[in-house]
């Protein structure tokens, strides 16, 4: 993984003495609330419903054993022993307190991590696929070109004071597992005729109060021109996207004004004059990066799984994890493990210090001490080999960490919602732990097969509600907490879901997904096809008549 040189620590040490300074002076009331606000959020401090949440950047998922027994202690230390992880592959504390968050960003430092550029608007954290590196579909290893852009967009001069926030996503494998398609920025590798690498560049995508897919706007953008297209399409923005309406500020409203045609002209037009300037990647540079994620040393093993670890994974507490959990590896004789933090009655993406140290352990004593964060707010032990995988199990199952619900109804992905957060309209916790309840059946959710479930407490949409094969939009109506249903929506192919009828009130809530669920298992041509491709095929109507008991449902959008 990537190792912090002499100029990263020094940056990031600088950083840390600037903020406890900050902060001094904002407690002794040195500093207004007006002054203080924009420098927390440049070390990723927000005041949330009940106390300040501090988010925490993990660059392109990836953690190492040492970094994550740090999120434990600060977890433990500041915290209430527990640490939220995030669909965009971060770690966020939701009740330190002002006078510790110096103390914090102090102990980050230690293991290399920071708070940086996790808010305000700027370029925030670079993700990608959390296999990245050992997917045995991979094209290439896309942290290499994460990390590039993370120095390149670190404290960058021109884009420290964007129109709004800055998401790029770096795809290196035939399957999209980084949701290219609904970031400002998406970049999908591929080799063109010739066997050489480029990428194809899609801009304009998003989700939130209007979502949008994004469009391509070049088919193959050579490797070496990356970061001089990057800051083509980023001056653009800079200089035309919208500042007198932050709900109108993302670039995704810029490329629908200028049209996609438009938009890549102006970008081509500006890359022109800088394409062979000093930010083109040399050879020498792309080598330097690359030796940062060097070859492991892994094992020569069969491929086939050893006959006391097939009766292992065939037993029957065993089988559903070992067949949802457990992922295929590029290298023979490996897997990697999806460890599940969607246990029944639990906080989605939570996971205590204890817990985390667990994970930790294991990564060292059957990997090579990394660790991945998932868009789905699990972790992944990359690098497992088949011998271990008992051991592995074990381990986990001690701590709730087997739930074997990757892909299925139950592994929700949720954002703090209302419990948390003050942009909130309304809770989403309650809503995933109620749904979970009724699908708790193991036997139940595997006939219903592959199914996305996203919720979102606010039209923020942390929780990527519109892409969720069944999305819940949290909203106010009249100061009372009501929930919204999309249906049809997904990350790869991207698809925006469609608002079915009338929000929900909470209690309602499970009823409606099983009528949704009834419908689909009733309608449904094969086992085979999922319930987003039944959605495609009949529309809408089947499952509004379902939930509401009419064909023409009122369709309601709440923007509140």
């Amino acid at each position: 993984m990537y190792i912090y040189d002499e100029i990263d620590q020094q940056i990031v040490n600088e950083r840390v003495a600037q903020f406890r300074d900050q902060t001094l002076r904002f407690l002794e009331g040195k500093l207004t609330e007006e002054e203080f606000r924009p420098l927390r959020l440049q070390n990723g401090l927000y005041i949330q419903r009940h106390a300040p949440m501090l988010r925490i950047a993990i660059p392109y998922g990836v953690l190492s054993s040492k970094q994550l027994r740090q999120l434990a202690y600060i977890a433990r230390t500041y915290d209430r022993g527990t640490g939220h992880f995030t669909t965009r592959q971060n770690i966020q504390f939701n009740w330190p307190k002002l006078a510790d968050v110096p103390n914090i960003l102090s102990d980050l430092a230690d293991v290399q991590m920071h708070a940086i550029q996790t808010s305000g608007n700027c370029v925030r954290n670079t993700t990608t696929d959390h296999f990245a590196g050992v997917a045995f579909d991979e094209i290439i290893d896309p942290r290499v070109y994460c990390e590039l852009i993370r120095q390149w967009s670190t404290f960058h001069p021109e884009f420290a004071f964007l129109p709004r926030k800055f998401k790029i996503a770096v795809n290196g494998s035939r399957e999209d597992r980084a949701a290219t398609l609904v970031h400002d920025i998406g970049l999908h590798a591929l080799l063109n005729d010739r066997g050489e690498l480029g990428f194809r560049v899609m801009v304009g995508g998003g989700l939130g109060r209007t979502p949008m897919i994004g469009v391509v706007i070049r088919e193959f953008l050579p490797e070496k021109h990356l970061l001089s297209y990057l800051d083509a399409i980023l001056r653009i923005y800079n200089r035309y996207g919208r500042r007198d309406n932050k709900y109108k500020a993302r670039i995704k409203i810029l490329v629908k004004a200028m049209t996609a045609e438009k938009f890549a002209a102006a970008v081509e037009e500006e890359w022109s004059r800088i394409k062979d300037g000093p930010t083109t990647l040399i050879d020498e540079e792309v080598k330097r990066i690359k030796a940062r994620f060097p070859e492991k040393p892994y094992q020569t093993l069969a491929a086939e799984l050893p006959e006391e670890v097939k009766h292992f994974v065939n037993q029957p507490h065993v089988k559903a994890w070992y067949e949802r959990n457990v992922f295929a590896h590029k290298q023979p004789g490996y897997k990697a493990i999806t460890v599940s933090l969607k246990a029944l009655g639990h906080a989605p993406g939570d996971m205590s210090a204890e817990q985390m140290e667990v994970v930790a352990r294991l990564a060292e004593e059957v990997g090579f001490g990394d660790i991945r964060v998932s868009h789905e707010q699990n972790l992944i032990l990359p690098d497992v080999p088949n011998t271990a995988i008992p051991q592995v199990y074990e381990a986990l199952r001690q701590w709730g960490l087997v739930t074997a619900n990757i892909g299925l109804l139950s592994n929700i992905i949720s954002c703090p919602g209302g419990d948390y957060c003050s942009l909130a309209n309304a809770r989403s916790i309650p809503v995933a732990q109620a749904i979970q309840q009724q699908f708790s059946d193991l036997d139940y959710l595997y006939d219903i097969g592959e199914l996305d479930l996203n919720i979102s407490g606010c039209m923020n949409a942390c929780g990527h509600h519109h892409i969720g094969h069944i999305g819940i939009l949290g909203v106010d109506k009249h100061g009372e907490e009501f929930y919204q249903i999309t249906i049809g929506g997904s990350q790869a192919p991207a698809r925006l879901g469609k608002v079915i009828g009338p929000s929900l009130k909470q209690e309602d809530v499970p009823q409606a997904i099983e009528a949704l669920i009834t419908v689909y298992l009733e309608t449904r041509e094969s086992t085979e096809e999922r319930f987003v491709d039944v959605v495609e095929r009949l529309g809408l109507d089947p499952f509004k008549v379902a939930v509401y008991g009419q064909k023409d449902a009122h369709t309601e959008v709440n923007h509140d």
